[in-house]
């Protein structure tokens, strides 16, 4: 960062300028502040009201005390990282500027007065009891799945649900012992009283929307690209799923999969070949993300799946949690909550954590879709998933001449990909009526040329034509 950028770039969610002169308890609100929201720089020895360029080396006592704000007036210490950029101050001397580069935080900071703040815009906005609460299930800190659910008791769990998954991980002892000793499931207090705990009701309940009534997945289908309402109303499908989560979840796959269209047309070698307007995996893996890391402490509405001409959107309540952000979705790992999330996996509707999302971009991008994009509206999380429009549009790289370095068998090789991703070597055979072994030489050379690749294991990968 430079000094012109500093004293040009105006004050947002990741930035800020500050005096010298700051007293550094108020330091340690936007410390704090950036910490606890996308992380941010703080440009100190600059006005923030005239960007008046002030400096720091004439108040060395001064310095000392605000490189100690991270320190000493935030709970926990923030991890700061600073720097110095020389600089002319206003009175035309020689001297520095400081930047406090603060990192987004997987803690909840809060300053001496135990106060926590969230960056919004410009501002370092205090948080209420209730956002404070929030922001501890988004970081981890806390999981609104282990709190006691009130007036729940053993009688409102279903046992029965409770041995099945016992079996399924091999616990031999009852289904009641099993609650009582694993996950938190019945919490015990000092006078012996038991209590039930939200993801025990949520995963085993009888009737988990008794204590829950919006914990439940809703499908409307709408007719056109629009969401309309009122006399132009155009929803044609209005489907709410209830139970358990792992009722919901296989339920709300089942019933979209009756809604999605397949497109079967002859491809280019007398083959038929069929596409989804959506992959298997993506709506199975996006109703599951859905249920497992929706916010449960948030009431209001339920999990919402839209589906209109062009596109499915999957409605959710709650942020992206913890450090996941858009950019990095793809490879980062975070659960809103964890037992749910290992609950599912162990019925393996979640394979292995941290790779669905990648998997979901890849297989959009491999069927030509763009791949999902979000969206936050208050506290509803929005993921658009684009449709399958046509087959899948590919070029081959420009360092590769088809008609120089790529031999008859590799060029149909190429276009069998180009109509089907999941085509198997032995098909690739059958139809260009060569054997296996020659299919094998020619898709190592693509390889080895850029021309194609290899997207996940051997059997549930994909082929992709380089773009």
């Amino acid at each position: 960062m430079t000094i012109q950028e500093i004293t040009t770039r105006k004050e947002d969610q990741t930035f800020d300028c500050k005096s010298i002169q700051i007293e550094p308890k108020a330091l340690a609100v936007p410390i704090v502040a950036m910490a606890n929201s996308d992380g941010g720089v703080i440009a100190i020895g600059v006005s923030d009201k005239t960007r008046k360029i002030e400096g720091i080396d004439q108040h060395a006592e001064k310095l000392n005390e605000l490189l100690r704000v991270p320190f000493d007036f935030c709970n926990p210490s923030v991890s700061v990282t600073c720097s110095y950029i020389p600089c002319t101050d206003n009175e035309g001397n020689e001297n520095r500027i400081l930047l406090m580069e603060i990192p987004a935080s997987s803690s909840l900071h809060t300053n001496q007065a135990d106060e926590a703040f969230m960056r919004v815009g410009d501002k370092s906005r205090k948080l209420t009891f209730d956002e404070r609460l929030q922001l501890m299930y988004d970081k981890g800190e806390r999981y609104y799945e282990d709190t006691a659910v009130y007036g729940a008791t053993i009688d409102d769990i279903d046992m029965d649900a409770v041995t099945d998954y016992a079996k399924l991980l091999g616990y031999g002892k009852s289904p009641l012992q099993y609650l009582r000793e694993n996950n938190g499931f019945v919490i015990t207090n000092k006078k012996g009283e038991e209590y039930v705990s939200t993801v025990c009701i949520l995963l085993f309940g009888k009737n988990p929307q008794k204590f829950f009534p919006r914990a439940r997945t809703r499908f409307i289908r709408y007719e056109g690209i629009e969401e309309k309402v009122g006399v132009e109303m155009n929803v044609v499908k209005d489907v709410t799923f209830e139970g358990t989560i792992l009722n919901q979840v296989k339920k709300t796959i089942e019933f979209i999969e009756t809604q999605v269209r397949e497109h079967t047309f002859l491809g280019q070698h007398a083959q038929f070949v069929t596409k989804r307007d959506y992959p298997e995996f993506v709506i199975q893996e996006m109703t599951v993300n859905a249920c497992c890391h929706r916010a449960y402490n948030i009431k209001g509405t339920e999990i919402q799946i839209k589906m209109f001409d062009d596109r499915l959107v999957f409605e959710s309540p709650g942020k992206l949690p913890g450090q996941v952000k858009p950019n990095n979705i793809r490879h980062t790992h975070f659960s809103r909550n964890p037992k749910i999330a290992a609950f599912l996996k162990a019925y393996h509707f979640v394979k292995e954590f941290g790779e669905g999302f990648d998997r979901i971009c890849r297989e959009q991008e491999a069927n030509g879709a763009k791949v999902p994009s979000f969206r936050t509206d208050e506290f509803i999380l929005k993921i658009t998933v684009s449709k399958v429009t046509e087959k899948v549009k590919v070029k081959v790289t420009e360092n590769i001449n088809v008609t120089e370095n790529v031999t008859e068998t590799s060029q149909k090789i190429i276009d069998l990909i180009k109509e089907d991703s999941y085509i198997s070597t032995s098909k690739m055979a059958e139809i260009i009526g060569v054997n296996r072994r020659n299919i094998a030489r020619n898709i190592k050379k693509l390889q080895e040329q850029g021309a194609v690749r290899r997207v996940g294991p051997d059997k549930g990968g994909f082929w992709e034509v380089i773009v």
